[in-house]
């Protein structure tokens, strides 16, 4: 009997032990003040994916009251909507926001956010039943957490410098090499304030549903589209090793040469010398060659048919 008891009473603390370790473990080892910071500082380095992973394991193992709960939903929001434009992401947080947390502050920004990201996703009924439901559009004094300090103001919509280093970032790295200085900031940051207002007056205006607004959104989109497809399926097959160089150069001296007036070669110019003509035209060269193979591929693929005599 003794030794029935003594065994309940081994298994007993064995299973305090494994409940207690369990406890410990599942007990955060950073403070959240710390974690909140490490997250804003992933998005001041435009890390957004790696901020939004730090923010949700913020929300699953820290005890937050509700309405911060709401504004870190809302952040992951912000930033799938305004720095990943991944639309469908952002509105599942955003409406996250609005039944969850039907008591926050955010709610009225919520619901235009709601909105914008039903027109980008082309979904022009629900984003018209998602107005009708909203009971206040007009724009709210919401408290965002965007990085930075506050650099301009339009209405109560605060541009911070973490905005403005955002929008230099997507420039192209010629313009963006430009916008040193703090004047050439301020003269960016009065553009793209400018920009912002005539926006807001057009879409107030009711531009946004003009055809040929539509019609241009679209070719733009396309365009971009296609952009996209030659940046996934060409480009890479477009790279060149140091070997590649040396053995289209062989193959090429004469295209590289001095000649004179008649066409006569004068002198063979070295490979050190042309090296990077001779990268560029290689690139460009393997560039359509793949581009007219997946072209030549897709015609055969679609059965596509051309009826020259037809064309006037």
């Amino acid at each position: 009997m003794l030794k029935k008891y003594a065994a309940f009473f081994v298994i007993g603390l064995l299973f305090v032990g494994i409940l207690l370790s369990c406890q410990s473990e599942s007990k955060p080892s950073v403070d959240g003040d710390k974690l909140r910071e490490y997250a804003g500082a992933l998005v001041n380095r435009s890390l957004f994916k790696e901020a939004i992973k730090v923010y949700g394991d913020y929300l699953n193992d820290y005890k937050v009251d509700a309405t911060e709960q709401a504004n870190v939903n809302y952040i992951i929001a912000d930033l799938y909507f305004e720095r990943l434009n991944d639309y469908e992401s952002a509105l599942a947080y955003y409406l996250k926001v609005k039944y969850l947390y039907p008591e926050s502050s955010l709610i009225d920004e919520t619901n235009k956010k709601i909105v914008a990201c039903l027109e980008r996703l082309e979904r022009s009924e629900d984003a018209h039943q998602a107005l009708d439901e909203a009971v206040q559009l007009n724009p709210n004094d919401v408290r965002q957490k965007r990085p930075g300090a506050v650099v301009a103001r339009i209405g109560k919509r605060d541009i911070t410098q973490g905005d403005l280093d955002f929008q230099i970032s997507k420039l192209p790295p010629s313009v963006r090499d430009e916008l040193r200085t703090q004047e050439q900031k301020l003269n960016f940051l009065r553009e793209y304030v400018a920009t912002e207002l005539l926006f807001d007056t057009a879409q107030r205006a009711g531009f946004d549903k003009d055809p040929e607004v539509i019609e241009g959104a679209f070719q733009a989109k396309k365009s971009l589209m296609v952009q996209k497809l030659l940046a996934d399926r060409i480009a890479a097959k477009a790279q060149i090793e140091a070997d590649d160089i040396e053995l289209y150069y062989e193959a090429n001296k004469d295209q590289y040469a001095e000649k004179d007036a008649d066409g006569n070669v004068v002198r063979e110019k070295p490979l050190e010398e042309v090296q990077q003509q001779v990268a560029q035209d290689l690139t460009r060269k393997k560039y359509i060659d793949a581009y007219q193979a997946m072209i030549e591929k897709m015609l055969l693929t679609e059965d596509v048919q051309f009826f020259d005599s037809k064309v006037q």
